[in-house]
């Protein structure tokens, strides 16, 4: 950790080459000191650090150190419930992939996250649900989730689900999802959550991966004034699932839906026929939580695995900690349940804290632009964590929408899923925090469980577009690319990896370990890779560079480019395609697709049908992927850039559909350099 930066009284440059935003000259980028909110003054509570930033550095020390097993035995000690104490904090490493925390304990999750707060304040909220008409908002204390909980749990066990069974749950972002989240994890049965955005397609590729016989589903969804016909989604993937027995069904919409006699069964009948309690099963620590599907640069998804003490534990103390939350706090993260965003800081982290955490359904822009700011008013929200996505719409959208508000109640204001581009931290930080509040500019994935590269409320200085120090207990180093050799110092530029296990680190890939090492351990022997490229400035800051690999980020949702080739291969009358990513003002990344046809495709025959066939194709990628993986363009060409071994050359693709057709550099391994000529003037049509 490199020595603290001074606290400024106001805002002087710092040197950095790697982030600029406007009006200000390249080369720097403003410190922002923390503001008086986060620093328990005017009546806002005391951050749990003390001591600045200085302290921080101390504590992290401690945490990441000789003393940092015993930093995180006091941390599992003083803010879980143990059935069974444990001995050994830590065992095992990334060398063999077999990393163990507090292997000896028993816990139960859904007991962590529920039951010791309801009877310790069973009126409490739990949740707010914020229905997708403005108007229909609710509140579910302590009490209520822990009965609708034990209600659903008891019907798993009826229908035989046992503890180390697989339960797929495919449901839109209403409260109960909570519910059936920690049904599972009462009865020790492992929940595989599926995005509701998601086509039967890659709802069967999942349902079948990991071998359920369970799924929970509902009716239909509701977001931004539209219907989504799950249940038919669900009824499409379920005709290639045959080991699929039971469907528990929720009424969402109550618009009538098919249901199959014997395998579908709506919720609201069966959970009245079961008591309201249920015993909860004691897990041993590493015990496997969830599977959560994530994109692979092989096209394949990857089933991670989550254990079930260690991971409970990241969610929890980064929730207290990256966003200072108190016990009487409203937290409200605006993801979706179906990613680990949504597990991690909507049900699991705030509910182990026992605070109240939010569900909201809609959109940000439904039935206006003012909706996430009518939320916070009203439900006096202290915390929101959103994406850079959402951001920049509301940004371009004006500020008319936002300032109108009374939004004094915001502490803490997140960001998630990309880095924030400098443009759109200021005017979250101008409109939304009114300088009053602490953005937090989050890095971490899937794979980490938690948050892994954070400011921290009443701790940090912090500087647009950067994400800069690790988390407690996160030991990161810049490595060289080519060699692995750690970078050291300031000014450089290298790929991001981790020297130390954590507790919430994914601990394999569902029935595929060796793939787990391949894409984790073995790229850098003896740190965890995250397949990220980053930089570190003259100030220690770290600066989240993007991707190494083949994997796009859609705002916040992550793709392989193997995937979306391997959607369009199954159009007839493809015969190959290269799809590349690209910044985007919006969405972060876009996804650019170019396809060749086959010569005696419909289509060769006619190219007066090339916007049919753009259409067609992009028809293609949401239905086999989902609509938020439909490219932003396509290209119809009558052949790739390839090496002469038969290799395509995607950086020059990339370029091109950057607008950088400039800046090819050496092209002299291309097979056939007029193609290059041709693909540029296709873009250029487009």
């Amino acid at each position: 950790m490199p020595d603290a930066p001074k606290q400024p009284s106001s805002a002087p440059e710092a040197d950095n080459p790697h982030r600029t935003f406007d009006g200000q000259e390249e080369g720097h980028v403003p410190t922002f000191p923390v503001p008086e909110r986060n620093l328990g003054k005017d009546g806002y509570p005391a951050p749990f650090v003390q001591g600045g930033l200085d302290g921080w550095k101390e504590e992290w020390k401690k945490s990441v150190g000789d003393q940092g097993d015993e930093w995180w035995r006091k941390a599992a000690e003083d803010n879980l419930y143990w059935h069974r104490p444990f001995t050994t904090v830590r065992a095992g490493g990334f060398e063999n992939g077999d990393t163990q925390w507090f292997p000896e304990g028993g816990l139960n999750v859904s007991y962590n996250c529920l039951d010791r707060h309801a009877y310790a304040n069973p009126d409490k909220t739990a949740i707010i649900y914020e229905a997708d008409e403005p108007g229909q908002a609710r509140e579910i204390s302590y009490a209520e989730l822990l009965r609708e909980t034990c209600r659903i749990a008891n019907v798993l066990k009826g229908w035989g689900v046992k503890k180390g069974d697989t339960v797929s749950i495919y449901l839109p972002m209403t409260w109960h999802a909570a519910a059936a989240f920690l049904a599972c994890a009462r009865i020790g049965a492992i929940h595989s959550t599926v995005f509701a955005g998601f086509s039967a397609e890659s709802l069967r590729d999942r349902v079948q991966d990991c071998e359920c016989r369970v799924l929970i589903t509902s009716d239909e969804g509701k977001r931004g004034g539209k219907t989504i016909a799950t249940k038919a989604i669900v009824d499409s993937a379920l005709k290639e699932c045959p080991l699929v027995e039971k469907v528990l069904v929720l009424q969402r919409t109550g618009n009538e839906v098919p249901m199959e006699k014997g395998r579908d069964f709506w919720w609201h009948e069966e959970a009245p026929k079961v008591p309201s309690y249920c015993a909860p099963e004691i897990m041993n620590s590493e015990d496997p939580l969830f599977i959560l599907y994530t994109s692979g640069s092989t096209g394949k998804p990857k089933g991670v695995v989550h254990a079930s003490g260690g991971y409970i534990l990241g969610a929890l103390m980064t929730v207290k900690y990256v966003f200072d939350v108190h016990p009487e706090d409203r937290f409200a993260c605006m993801a979706d349940v179906g990613w680990i965003t949504g597990h991690t800081y909507i049900v699991y982290g705030p509910l182990a804290l026992g605070v109240t955490t939010t569900f909201f359904e809609s959109t940000p822009v439904y039935p206006n632009a003012g909706r996430y700011w009518d939320f916070v008013d009203e439900h006096k929200i202290t915390q929101f964590y959103t994406a850079p996505t959402a951001i920049r719409l509301l940004r371009r959208l004006g500020e008319e929408h936002v300032k109108t508000h009374n939004l004094s109640t915001l502490r803490v204001i997140g960001s998630v899923g990309e880095p924030i581009n400098p443009e759109a931290w200021h005017w979250y930080n101008d409109n939304v925090g009114r300088g009053k509040a602490t953005i937090v500019d989050t890095y971490w994935m899937t794979e980490t469980g938690s948050i892994h590269v954070t400011p921290i409320p009443g701790v940090t200085p912090t500087k647009p577009g950067s994400a800069t120090f690790p988390f407690f207990g996160v030991d990161v180093e810049i490595l060289d690319p080519n060699t692995g050799a750690v970078l050291e110092g300031g000014d450089v530029e290298g790929v991001l990896a981790c020297k130390k296990p954590w507790p919430s680190l994914a601990r394999t890939v569902y029935k595929d370990h060796a793939r787990y090492l391949d894409t984790y351990m073995k790229p850098y022997p003896g740190y965890f890779f995250y397949g990220d490229a980053a930089a570190r400035d003259n100030d220690g800051y770290i600066w989240i560079k993007g991707r190494v690999d083949d994997v796009i980020n859609v705002s916040g949702h992550r793709m392989s480019t193997a995937e979306v080739e391997s959607a369009l291969l199954m159009f007839s009358g493809v015969a190959e395609n290269a799809v590349v990513g690209t910044a985007d003002d919006l969405t972060g990344q876009a996804v650019h697709a170019f396809v060749c046809m086959k010569e005696e495709s419909d289509y060769s025959k006619a190219p007066e049908k090339e916007a049919e066939l753009k259409k067609a194709l992009g028809i293609q990628v949401r239905k086999v992927i989902g609509p938020f993986a439909a490219p932003k363009k396509i290209y119809i060409v009558r052949d790739l850039p390839k090496t002469r071994s038969g290799k395509i050359v995607r950086r020059a693709l990339r370029k091109i559909a950057s607008g950088e057709g400039d800046q090819l550099g050496d092209l002299s391994t291309i097979s056939d350099p007029s193609i290059v000529e041709h693909i540029m003037e296709a873009v250029k049509k487009a």
